[in-house]
């Protein structure tokens, strides 16, 4: 990552956390209302081939014992009827801005994976995660529906890891390298906006 990108990631995270700080503890107390505890989904994800670390996200799912897997079909029934309203505005990723402030994550760069598809994809994630995990980036803007839309089918924690290992993780890593290729600073202003202004046509 550049000093650049990372003074980027500083100062517009600081900025928002003070703009929507607000707005986020009206959600925790909406949230605690509709839904109780927890209000967090904190979970590990990768960003780089041996380095973890801990995501933050506002809850969106019934809480289970054990869940691994990316969601799919399978967890459709556990998303919440708030939980669905926060993920269609991405209103659930608010709390990765301290993740960004720690430096696990950018604003823009590949989505961090789950440990359990980086250990069956090694040579690919290497590549990947030579770029910082970012929110958003050229793979979720232009695969997120298509993928959506293949493991929505899937009714089997099986099916959905064998769709998202054999499909999902080639597509997106042949659009994250392109981004690696070609980053600049002009390029995440313009995968930020296109990103927001999909937020606003959802709405």
């Amino acid at each position: 990552m550049t000093w650049r990108k990372r003074i980027f990631d500083l100062f517009f995270a600081s900025l928002l956390i003070l703009v929507l700080g607000p707005i986020l503890l009206m959600l925790l107390v909406w949230l605690l209302w509709k839904e109780g505890r927890p209000l967090f989904y904190v979970a590990e994800r990768m960003k780089g081939v041996d380095h973890p670390f801990l995501l933050w996200k506002l809850r969106t799912m019934t809480v289970v014992a054990t869940d691994t897997g990316v969601s799919g079909g399978d967890k459709a029934a556990r998303v919440t009827r708030t939980g669905a309203w926060l993920r269609s505005k991405r209103l659930d990723e608010f709390p990765q801005l301290w993740n960004i402030l720690k430096g696990d994550l950018s604003f823009v760069g590949p989505r961090p994976p789950l440990r359990q598809y980086v250990e069956m994809h090694p040579e690919i994630y290497r590549q990947v995660l030579a770029s910082r995990p970012g929110v958003t980036g050229l793979a979720s803007l232009v695969y997120h529906r298509h993928e959506a839309a293949l493991l929505d089918r899937c009714q089997t924690p099986g099916e959905t890891d064998a769709v998202y290992s054999r499909i999902c993780v080639p597509a997106k890593a042949r659009l994250d390298l392109i981004y690696q290729r070609n980053q600049n600073m002009c390029f995440d202003f313009d995968l930020v906006f296109q990103t927001i202004g999909n937020i606003f046509r959802r709405g």
